[in-house]
């Protein structure tokens, strides 16, 4: 078996993806951020405190995930290229992009700028977690904490982390309205469809593929399919697992 994080498995192709993903992932948060239409909960809580603080959007993801992930070592999860990647990554990705998108425009156009937002973010986690070089601080943060605790929910963690965030990010100034609704019921269905799709089979030739957690976002309804089986480090477990939120990477890869 291949461990996540593994470079010596097709490293150029998971480099370029795992990258790919990240900018995508960074201008479709400026996406939505344009949109002024709603944002996803973490990025309703980033623009709150920017707005309290004065630090950039994206300066303030960047703080947020590194704070995130120092909550990984008390749960004993060890991040992989992609987590760390991901703190460093998205933030400037996304301060670069608003610098260019202005703000204020029709509503026909800010309509546009949320579905193509919604759309470019669920490509952007299937090609970062498809390149199976480490999910997300926050993603991991929940699989984590179900890992150590395996009678929890991660829907449930992942709920009560969610509408915490949200909530604080509302008080502080973010932005709340039909985006987040959109974002909460589209995201899960994208990242399915990309995911399987753009996952780098890690097996040696001639073996059966490895299969891939899906991140907090994507839930799977009913019974896991075949091949299933949680991320690297949880027990049975980002934006669910343990059944919940998981996807089989067996398809036509990217």
């Amino acid at each position: 078996m291949t461990a996540i994080g593994n470079l010596r498995s097709r490293p150029v192709r998971r480099l370029t993806q795992l990258y790919a993903g990240l900018v995508l992932y960074g201008v479709s948060m400026a996406l939505l951020v344009r949109s002024e239409l709603g944002l996803d909960p973490w990025d309703v809580f980033h623009q709150g405190v920017a707005r309290w603080t004065g630090l950039s959007f994206g300066t303030v993801t960047m703080a947020v995930g590194a704070v995130v992930l120092l909550l990984w070592l008390p749960l004993r999860q060890r991040p992989g290229l992609g987590t760390v990647s991901n703190v460093l990554v998205v933030g400037p990705v996304a301060d670069g992009a608003l610098a260019l998108l202005p703000g204020g425009l029709p509503v026909p156009v800010r309509v546009a700028l949320l579905l193509a937002g919604i759309v470019a973010n669920g490509a952007a986690t299937g090609l970062y977690l498809g390149a199976r070089l480490g999910p997300g601080p926050r993603d991991g943060l929940m699989t984590g904490y179900v890992a150590r605790r395996p009678g929890r929910s991660v829907r449930l963690v992942r709920t009560v982390i969610e509408v915490t965030v949200l909530a604080l990010g509302w008080l502080l100034g973010g932005t709340v309205g039909v985006g987040t609704v959109a974002y909460a019921l589209a995201i899960g269905p994208l990242v399915q469809l990309f995911l399987p799709a753009c996952t780098v089979d890690l097996a040696p030739r001639g073996g059966p593929p490895e299969p891939v957690a899906a991140p907090a976002g994507a839930v799977v309804p009913g019974p896991a399919a075949p091949g299933v089986r949680p991320a690297a480090g949880a027990a049975s477990a980002t934006g669910s697992a343990a059944g919940e939120s998981a996807a089989t990477d067996r398809g036509r890869p990217c």
